[in-house]
């Protein structure tokens, strides 16, 4: 089923990580481009005034050119740039988490689309903590060492 790819914590990094190799390539190329992101999960700073901010759509586009583009830098897990909104070119900081990207555009055509359903602090949430339990490792250990099979895999003097 999509969804048990979509929805996979592995594949929304792998994801993540095929988007920051995306931007470096463009910016290493000094190549503009668009984000088509989640405007749910995307902060102003400051807040933009209401009226612009209920006029973005669910889906927005940014296009980072001149100096919203000079002013982009990819900070861990998201790409944070200046740009101007509105007729009185409201200043404002943005903020998009990397996992909200759904597009990369170069020239009106999509480079990169990102098929993963999870937001920034799912992914965060899912982290799997691995313990290791200290006794069973031992008691394997000694039945791998009682084993004369496995002479051959130690290192002799």
């Amino acid at each position: 089923m999509l969804s048990n790819v979509t929805k996979d914590k592995d594949f929304a990094r792998m994801m993540k990580n095929h988007l920051v190799d995306i931007l470096a390539f463009l910016f290493d190329k000094n190549q503009n481009f668009g984000i088509l992101c989640k405007i749910e999960d995307v902060s102003f700073n400051p807040e933009l005034p209401a009226y612009m901010q209920e006029s973005l759509s669910k889906l927005t586009l940014f296009f980072l050119a001149g100096y919203t583009f000079e002013s982009a830098v990819v900070e861990e897990d998201y790409i944070v740039f200046e740009a101007g909104f509105g007729s009185e070119n409201f200043g404002s900081v943005v903020s998009v988490p990397l996992v909200s990207i759904m597009q990369v555009i170069v020239d009106e055509n999509p480079i990169f689309i990102n098929l993963s359903e999870l937001k920034l602090e799912e992914l965060q949430h899912r982290e799997e903590t691995v313990e290791i339990d200290e006794k069973s490792v031992e008691n394997s250990m000694n039945v791998f060492l009682s084993n004369p099979e496995n002479e051959k895999f130690f290192k002799k003097d």
